[in-house]
């Protein structure tokens, strides 16, 4: 099915077919031509000219580079731009190149464009490349079986019904949600539920999108995972350096979301449009945690949201106001210490297939935690110890027992013994200081 880039009515993208194993299935092919690169010249001689307004001059190879275009198509658009007396030969440079510097008439031009854009990085990708990326390297397409998924979680204590639940809305690629009491590892998981999914993926640096430039490449979200040097699969010579190999991403928001997050927003001063946090999260997971304490109202990400989770696909308004159909393909995940029917109504429940409760630990999985601090921190393991821990701060005050406090308490009891000079033992006098400390207030 065609998507269009710019659709007056909804177009559905295709659900992508399964992949079975390790299978690379987007690669970006080095293009060979202009015409392959899908940008027409002056997208690409504007950015030569912004270039070399902002570094005075320049060779064509050093400028081949920071586009990330092959040589050949550089030089070909700089005899361009030198033919309309734009730029000069300043000099001869190595292996049939020069260098460049702008002429008074190019030193204009490349203010023209800088003043719409300061941006002149690695060259754009088309947005229908960009849709196509995401179709054939959709989470949705990968299903990991359960051995991937006690891998992923093996670092945590989870029961395998857990794990199981789990893994069938990751199978599925679908939403879930992830609730029960704070402190119980719901934002561990959560973090932890792309790891299943342990595939590479490429990204687009920069898209454009009728003349404007939206950056999707995020270091501060996205794991670069570049090609391990002398690599049989790719080499620079033969892939598309527009692109940027990352693991899968995960990006996780709290609080501290808003509405402005998830749509398309432009930087006044460089006129650079920064990609929203669903359109980074592409092909790999979007935690919101916290869910429903939010900047904004949970009906109003309701209602933000509703259709994309549906349908697959969202709309993203540029500064221009002219409207795109980008694909929404992650897998969603919604951690709360609330019941999710508390949250929103049902319309929106149902387009979240899978709900997770993740419930206190049994007294046996509390003391096979405890065991496990213990050995992991140095410390001699007491079952007495552990008994009057029980007793003494978790019965008799009515106290729930959560995931986190044996990794908290054993680490204050370590604490306790090493500035007392004590002996590395777990012991009912430091679990007492320990349970003091942690637990006033609570």
């Amino acid at each position: 099915m065609t998507v269009l880039p710019y659709a007056e009515k909804p177009v559905d993208f295709v659900i992508p077919e399964p992949i079975v194993g390790e299978v690379l299935a987007f690669t970006p092919p080095e293009p060979k031509s202009l015409e392959e690169t899908g940008l027409a010249a002056q997208e690409v001689e504007a950015l030569l000219l912004k270039h070399l307004l902002t570094g005075g001059s320049s060779t064509g190879r050093r400028m081949a580079d920071v586009l990330k275009l092959p040589f050949g198509i550089v030089h070909e658009l700089l005899r361009g731009v030198k033919a309309q007396l734009l730029v000069n030969y300043k000099s001869q440079a190595q292996m049939g190149d020069f260098e460049y510097e702008l002429t008074p008439e190019g030193e204009a031009r490349a203010r023209y464009h800088s003043d719409r854009c300061t941006y002149c990085g690695a060259a754009p990708v088309t947005l229908s490349a960009y849709i196509d990326s995401v179709l054939k390297q959709s989470v949705r397409r990968v299903r990991p079986k359960l051995s991937d998924l006690c891998q992923a979680f093996s670092d945590l204590s989870m029961a395998p019904a857990m794990i199981s639940q789990i893994g069938q809305a990751v199978h599925a690629g679908r939403g879930m949600f992830i609730y029960g009491s704070p402190g119980n590892g719901k934002t561990s998981i959560a973090e932890r539920v792309i790891r299943a999914v342990s595939q590479h993926v490429w990204v687009p640096r920069t898209i454009t999108v009728s003349g404007e430039i939206i950056r999707v490449f995020d270091p501060a979200n996205h794991e670069e995972a570049p090609l391990a040097a002398g690599s049989a699969i790719l080499s620079d010579s033969n892939f598309d350096r527009r692109w940027v190999r990352i693991r899968r991403p995960s990006i996780i928001v709290g609080g501290e979301l808003r509405m402005e997050h998830l749509e398309l927003t432009s930087n006044p001063a460089t006129g650079i449009i920064e990609a929203p946090v669903q359109l980074k999260s592409n092909c790999g997971a979007l935690v919101v945690d916290d869910f429903g304490r939010q900047r904004m109202t949970t009906t109003e990400l309701l209602n933000r949201w509703i259709i994309p989770l549906e349908k697959g696909y969202d709309f993203l308004s540029l500064p221009s106001g002219r409207q795109i159909q980008v694909p929404f393909d992650q897998l969603m995940v919604f951690s709360t210490n609330l019941e999710p029917h508390k949250l929103v109504d049902e319309a929106f429940l149902r387009r979240i297939p899978y709900k997770l409760e993740v419930s206190d630990p049994t007294p046996r999985e509390f003391k096979e935690l405890v065991k496990q601090w213990c050995a992991k921190l140095g410390l001699e393991y007491s079952e007495e110890a552990l008994q009057h821990w029980l007793e003494e701060h978790y019965k008799k005050p009515g106290r729930a027992m959560r995931y986190c406090h044996p990794r908290d308490l054993v680490n204050q009891v370590k604490t306790f013994c090493e500035f007392h000079d004590l002996p590395m033992v777990l012991t009912s006098k430091g679990v007492d200081v320990a349970a003091r400390n942690y637990f006033a207030g609570l």
